[in-house]
């Protein structure tokens, strides 16, 4: 058996991940995606039963994990779920058929109609881009004038990224959301990130703590997983103050390093676990 990691920069999880295959007596290697190219009447990479990305760039990882499924080797993740999760609106449309609950979400295509759901909505709502992580370019709308001027910016500006308006209820966290991950069928560990900021990121300073796994967190998690197609998944939920759970976003490159610390499991050894049980199945 052998597996290929592929990435460009080498992150703390990258390094964890590595040292995981090297201690097992795992044949791998370490593929720098800076330096492939692929003939499309070719067959590169080929030689691995799986292939784990984590490329930091979406598109890269799109077109190497779509190029794997046309050779044959199992992604983990697929380029089914790259697309999904690689675009929140999408996240949010497949979560919505499968029933999961998620916030209020209204796309818009033109800062008038952008304007005009806000209004509907109600103040305060959240801007978001559809592509971005670590909690980049959201922005909570609070009034009017903050609207007008936030599509006036997004407008002006240009390019895709700022031509599609996603917006989204704001919910009010306790001060903290949840992370949770899920690997197959198991959820992984979850952790809650605490911040007084309204983003609680652990990438912008949110602090890390385990948060117990209750019968609906794991149904939740396992279900939004399953919705965006399976595999290695992050799941970011949000505690309604009535008690309900709703589901903002899944990442299919999640980073744990921070969780690893609090939580006490070894969550590198679950994901080569899942990996290595995806290429033993693809034999």
């Amino acid at each position: 058996m052998k597996i290929g990691l592929f990435c460009s920069r080498v992150r703390v999880e990258e390094k964890q991940l590595l040292k995981e295959l090297e201690e097992r007596g795992v044949d791998f290697e370490r593929v720098d995606t800076r330096e492939v190219n692929f003939d499309l009447a070719g067959a590169q990479f080929s030689q691995y039963d799986a292939v784990l990305v984590r490329c930091l760039s979406h598109s890269r990882a799109y077109y190497l994990a779509r190029w794997l499924d046309k050779v044959g080797v199992p992604a983990v993740s697929p380029f089914q779920v790259i697309a999904t999760c690689g675009d929140k609106i999408l996240t949010s449309i497949a979560l919505q058929e499968a029933g999961v609950p998620i916030p209020r979400n209204v796309i818009a295509f033109t800062p008038e109609a952008a304007l005009e759901a806000i209004e509907e909505m109600g103040y305060p709502v959240v801007l978001k881009p559809p592509f971005g992580s670590w909690g980049r370019l959201l922005a909570r709308v609070n009034d009017r004038d903050a609207a007008e001027a936030l599509l006036e910016h997004k407008t002006t500006l240009g390019g895709f990224i700022h031509g599609i308006f996603y917006i989204q209820e704001y919910v009010d966290k306790p001060g903290r959301d949840i992370r949770a991950m899920v690997a197959g069928d198991e959820l992984v560990y979850a952790i809650y990130r605490i911040a007084e900021h309204w983003i609680t990121n652990t990438a912008r300073g949110g602090r890390a703590e385990i948060c117990p796994p209750t019968p609906e967190l794991v149904d939740t998690c396992l279900s939004a997983a399953k919705a965006v197609g399976g595999g290695v998944v992050a799941i970011d939920l949000f505690e309604t103050k009535d008690g309900r759970l709703l589901v903002n976003e899944v990442n299919h490159t999640p980073e744990f390093h921070a969780s690893v610390q609090v939580v006490g499991i070894d969550i590198p050894g679950k994901i080569i676990d899942y990996v290595l049980r995806v290429a033993e199945e693809g034999r």
